[in-house]
This record gives structure tokens, C-alpha cells and sequence, in this order.
């Protein structure tokens, strides 16, 4: 019996799963070990690897959303003669014939990701230099694809009708099929009349299961391009759209602000940088600084550090702070535990390992659970001001924002200084305004006194 490919449990709260991305093509070898699909939650990302090594048959395509513990493919454990180690997958095939070659009219030549080298085991790609069902020549460029050592183009092996099945930026695999080309000869005209401008409903090219394009022609008839474009959104994007408007909902959100003289820090890890990621691996970010900070004011003004349950406040006696990092499908935010018994280097470590795993998608549920406190640096795509919402059941959230020279009055004189304006959001309920000014004037305080931070004074 081929063996099973099912969605599996990744919390109690979690019911269904998005099937993002297929890896590996419908009736393709793969290796065990090897990355077979993509899932996307409410919460979370995560990829599926094959636990056995055949050939692998596709039942749900991507872009369907299906229960937890339905079986969306298959694998042939049977046919695993026929799988080709990836090891070889970077030798050169065999040459062809010219007649194997060709091929025959009404034959279809798949376009598959050449081998690059024994390191690289995929691509992406970069844009196609064709559109679907286009007719291409002999030689014509079809794609470009870029890998993290080389760029490269694919060129047409035959002249024909090409069809798309890999959209522009998906990452593929080394031998992974891209789409094909139906051999034929040159249509009579290669400019067809364009249609009567009507409403009309578009597929987009290379993608299973996708949503139509509403698209209206141009009104001078010279061409047909889609005007808008409908799609589902993730599970992860309805969750981030839900909790952001229950936050809303069932908390009084109220926002104080201040401003930051950065000169200090800046010079404290000018100053130690060098030594620090001699020591550590790791150089002195802003953000182990910051933490820091939101640590000693949380200890300091400890109403911030609780929540409402019901009737009742929680207070918390912990210090795991939630930083949120931007990923391609939304906003996720990792809890670094622990900050007030872990050292510089070990949150910035800790941070880097969180930005990667949330980029490889291997980010895990009890990752994202228990923090008593947010910090979110909209600085980083360059905010001036924003005000944060709240991270439900959290009291309080950090908005971090661009350093700006500003001319600032320095004991009598006007100094040019790196300044940067912070804001706390809170919850009024819990929290009230005298508390929340002196909570940001206390990491003000830490922030342009770094040392005495550092001793906890």
C-alpha cells in the first residue's frame, strides 16, 4: 500500500491547513528526506518531507484548504528503483539524438531546472521571458532563473506553444519541471485580433488551483490587461486580520510617545563591536539593547507586565518577550524566553535564529506562545511614528522607529543627534497613563545611559 501524505496536527486550536506549495511535481521521484510541500495555518508555516523514498502522486492541488489529517497525496515505495539520487541529479544527462530531440509535432518537451553544481539544489525563478501559450523558436530565451551562487537562462530546446506551470518567484528544485513546450510549427498569425472589450475572467498561468482575474480591456482595444486581481487569502492572513481586529475590540488601546537620544548606544557598540563579534559570532544589535530595556522597565512598573483574564489581572513573574519579525506571508511574532537571565549575545542569537526559521518556514507553534510583552521595529522599513496594536493577551507593545539626525537643544546649544521616537501602546484597562509615561521614560533612561543598564541600576 503506498504510503499516505497526510496533513498533520500542529495544535488543538489549529483545524485546518492551507496546501501553499508542491514541491515536488505529480508523478515524480523523490528521495526520503527530501521537502515534499508547503503548509500554511492560521498560525504557522511548516513543510512536509517525504519519510519514505517512490514515486509521488498528488490528490489535493495547491491553493486548497483541507482538514487536519487528510491525506492530500501519496507515495509509490514501490517504484523506488526508479528514484535518482540527487547526488546524480548534478552529473550532465546523456545527449540526446536530433530526432529525440525535435521529437514529433503534437509531442510535449518538459522544461525542467538544469543541474548548476553539487551545491546548489534549487533555483528561483527570477521571471519568464514568455508569456502562457505563447509561441516560442528554437533557441528563444524562456526563463531566468537565479540560484544563491549564479544566474542563468533557460533557452527553448524546440519550437512550439509554451505552457507555464511554475509562477515567476516560486522556489523550485534541481530537475523540478517548470512547464513545457508543445511542438509545432509557427501559427499563421502571431498577433491575433484582440477581443470585443466585454468583461471577461482570466486564469493566471502556472499556478493549481488559482483564483480568476477579473479583467476589463483597454478601452482603445490594443490590449487586455487584468485590472484587478482576486485571491483567497491564507489561513495565516485571515488570523493576523482577525486578531488584530479583536484587539480593537476588547481592549481600551491607548498610545503614549517619546523620543530617544541614540548617541550613547551608538557609541557603546561602535566601541565594542569588534571584541563582541570576536567573542560572541554575533555582532551587538539594537535589539538585545532594547530588550534589555523593556526588561528593567517591565521589573520597574510591573502593572505592564499582566494581563486580564475575566474578572481577574494576571500578573506574570517572567520575562519572555515577543519580537515581531515580517515574513513574505505577514507579520509572526517569536517569543525569546527568559530575557532577564540571558546575556546580550544570547537574545541577538536567539532573534537570528527565529529570522531564519521564519524564513524557511520552520517556524513552530509553541515559537509564536507565552510572551509577556512585544517589541515591533517598524524603523526597519523607515517609520517615523506609528502607533502599535496590541498582541492579545499582552498589556503592552514597543514601537521602535527610524534614527533621524535632528537638531536637539543640549545644554544651551543645538546638537545634531541620532534621535528616534518610541511608542507605547497599552491597555487602558489595566494600565493607567502615569504608569505608561514612566514605564517609556524608564527605557528612555536605559537607552541613552547604556551602561548603567548594563548594571542593572
Amino acid at each position: 500500500m503506498p504510503y499516505q501524505i497526510k496533513i498533520p496536527s500542529v495544535g488543538e486550536s489549529v483545524v485546518s491547513a492551507l496546501v501553499a506549495r508542491w514541491h515536488i511535481a505529480d508523478g515524480a521521484s523523490v528521495e526520503k528526506g527530501q521537502v515534499l510541500v508547503t503548509l500554511e495555518t492560521d498560525k504557522i508555516s511548516n513543510e512536509l518531507e517525504a519519510e519514505v523514498a517512490g514515486k509521488i502522486s498528488v490528490t489535493i492541488p495547491e491553493g486548497e484548504e483541507v482538514e487536519i489529517g487528510t491525506v492530500i497525496g501519496s507515495i509509490d515505495e514501490a517504484a523506488v528503483s526508479e528514484v535518482v539520487p540527487s547526488s546524480e541529479l548534478a552529473q550532465s544527462p546523456p545527449e540526446k539524438s536530433s530526432a529525440e530531440t525535435l521529437g514529433s509535432k503534437g509531442e510535449r518537451i518538459d522544461i525542467t531546472v538544469p543541474a548548476a553544481g553539487e551545491s546548489i539544489t534549487s533555483a528561483t525563478v527570477a521571471a519568464w521571458a514568455v508569456s502562457n501559450h505563447d509561441y516560442v523558436e528554437k533557441g528563444q530565451s524562456l526563463v531566468s532563473l537565479d540560484t544563491d551562487k549564479v544566474s542563468s537562462e533557460l533557452e527553448a530546446e524546440v519550437s512550439g506553444i509554451v505552457t507555464i506551470e511554475v509562477a515567476e518567484g516560486a522556489e523550485v528544485s534541481i530537475g523540478e519541471k517548470l512547464g513545457s513546450i508543445e511542438i509545432s510549427t509557427a501559427p499563421i498569425s502571431s498577433n491575433p485580433q484582440a477581443p470585443s472589450p466585454e468583461l471577461t475572467s482570466l486564469e493566471s498561468p502556472g499556478t493549481q488551483g488559482s483564483l480568476p482575474t477579473t479583467c476589463i480591456s483597454n478601452p482603445d482595444g490594443e490590449s487586455d490587461e487584468p485590472r484587478v486581481t482576486r485571491r483567497k487569502m491564507t489561513p495565516l492572513r485571515r488570523k493576523i486580520a482577525q486578531h488584530l481586529v479583536n484587539a480593537q475590540q476588547t481592549a481600551a488601546i491607548l498610545t503614549t510617545f517619546n523620543e530617544v537620544d541614540m548617541t550613547e548606544v551608538m557609541k557603546l557598540r561602535k566601541a565594542v563591536q569588534e571584541e563582541f563579534v570576536a567573542k560572541h559570532g554575533v555582532k551587538l544589535g539594537f535589539m538585545s539593547l532594547f530588550t534589555k530595556a523593556v526588561v528593567q522597565a517591565l521589573k520597574d512598573i510591573p502593572s505592564i507586565n499582566a494581563r486580564i483574564e475575566d474578572d481577574h489581572i494576571i500578573e506574570n513573574h517572567f520575562h519572555d518577550i515577543g519580537i515581531a519579525i515580517g515574513t513574505e506571508k505577514g507579520l509572526i511574532v517569536p517569543v525569546v524566553r527568559d530575557c532577564d537571565q540571558k546575556s546580550f549575545a544570547q537574545i541577538e542569537k536567539d532573534i537570528i535564529e527565529y529570522a531564519l526559521r521564519s524564513k524557511e518556514g520552520k517556524i513552530e507553534l509553541s515559537d509564536l506562545s507565552g510572551g509577556v510583552f512585544t517589541i515591533s521595529n517598524g524603523g526597519v522599513y523607515g517609520s517615523l511614528l506609528s502607533t502599535p496594536i496590541l498582541n492579545p493577551p499582552q498589556s503592552g507593545i514597543l514601537g521602535m522607529h527610524t534614527i533621524q539626525q535632528r537638531p536637539m537643544a543640549v545644554n544651551g546649544k543645538v546638537e545634531i543627534r541620532p534621535m528616534m521616537y518610541l511608542a507605547l501602546s497599552y491597555d487602558h484597562r489595566l494600565v493607567d497613563g502615569k504608569e505608561a509615561v514612566s514605564f517609556l521614560i524608564r527605557i528612555k533612561d536605559c537607552l541613552e545611559n547604556p551602561t548603567r543598564m548594563m548594571l542593572e541600576m
